[in-house]
């Protein structure tokens, strides 16, 4: 397992700096102002850099939903039951979430991953859930590591394995969301091993608690860091002593992403504690990664900072689920057709102006 991603990490190179010239000297002889649609000529740009082709089309979009219940939760960190991680799963399947709406409105597919649900989900399987199962939750990482490394590159690997076969199937474009009851309690542990900042200063209200518990979150994240004393300098034994396996599945799509050149959108605080991960395992994936929104959650905006991106979007949003980064693929997707499909100055026998 440790030979395998360490030949993922090996196989990733930087974006074609050629491809991103050729991109931008495309886009200024659109018929435009130079620069005038903002970052949308620079997503249209991007997403042909990384594909490595300045002709290439959004072919499919796809967003990955990984579901995983967490251990943590037995200390009173969530305002909801873990048994709601399943029933969500069903919503989803149905089309009733949050995230079905965006995707429907997107032209996205949605793909449901079981990678960590505490309960049997077998009978779902013919309603459309993929079963990629590396444990029944993870332990509580108030008391002890949430997985074994084993499990945690097995985590990584699920999700590479599955942007491989979306590409093989036709998706050009992917993104990454989430479902676990009390996941942002990890993903707070994570952001304070990996930026250094106070628990403080990353750790929030997650799904709406009182104040009594987010103090008591506090503590539990906090004693996570003290009990596990994960190693910043190694981000796969932080991924297991105190991650979550729905995390290491969208850190293995972004490491896919990065190998195959395939831009990876990503969502909010869950998913962001994948990327600061991914970006510390190998620099160069942050170039294939497309920061989709400022999530409303606290302590989200303190690590895109430490990460250095400017996210798309500010909507107020803290759902998860991958609902921003489905809007930002959306956008990926209307940056690559401005790319292609506007009129050249020439095309349209439109006087250029004088050039500023």
């Amino acid at each position: 397992m440790e030979r395998w991603l360490n030949e993922v990490l090996e196989d990733i190179k930087p974006v074609s700096e050629g491809l991103l010239v050729a991109a931008q000297a495309r886009l200024d002889n659109l018929t435009k102002p130079k620069g005038s649609l903002g970052r949308l000529e620079e997503l249209g740009k991007r997403f042909v850099a990384i594909r490595g082709d300045l002709d290439e089309r959004v072919k499919g979009k796809v967003v990955f939903v990984f579901a995983c219940d967490h251990g943590v939760t037995e200390e009173g960190v969530s305002a909801f039951p873990k048994e709601v991680t399943q029933q969500m799963v069903l919503n989803f399947l149905r089309g009733g979430a949050g995230i079905n709406v965006i995707s429907r409105f997107a032209g996205a597919d949605v793909k449901v991953i079981d990678i960590g649900v505490d309960a049997d989900l077998s009978h779902l399987e013919s309603q459309g859930l993929i079963i990629r199962k590396v444990g029944y939750g993870t332990a509580n990482i108030a008391k002890g590591p949430a997985m074994s490394r084993q499990q945690a590159i097995e985590s990584i690997k699920v999700g590479y394995e599955l942007a491989e076969e979306a590409l093989n199937a036709g998706y050009n474009l992917f993104a990454v969301g989430e479902m676990g009851i009390g996941n942002t309690t990890p993903s707070s542990a994570v952001y304070a091993v990996m930026t250094g900042k106070e628990v403080e200063e990353v750790t929030g209200r997650g799904t709406g608690i009182d104040d009594e518990t987010l103090k008591r979150k506090i503590e539990v994240v906090k004693r996570a860091v003290e009990v596990n004393k994960p190693d910043p300098s190694d981000p796969v034994d932080v991924l297991s002593k105190v991650g979550g396996f729905e995390i290491g599945g969208m850190l293995g799509v972004m490491l896919a992403g990065a190998r195959l050149g395939v831009p990876v959108v990503v969502d909010g605080f869950i998913s962001t504690a994948s990327a600061l991960l991914a970006v510390s395992l190998k620099k160069e994936v942050k170039d294939y990664l497309i920061f989709a929104h400022k999530s409303q959650a606290f302590g989200h905006e303190t690590v895109l900072r430490h990460l250095g991106v400017e996210p798309l979007l500010d909507l107020g949003m803290r759902l998860g689920e991958g609902t921003g980064a489905v809007l930002g693929m959306w956008l990926t997707h209307l940056g690559e057709k401005i790319l292609h499909e506007m009129a050249t100055f020439d095309d349209a026998k439109v006087d250029r102006g004088e050039e500023v």
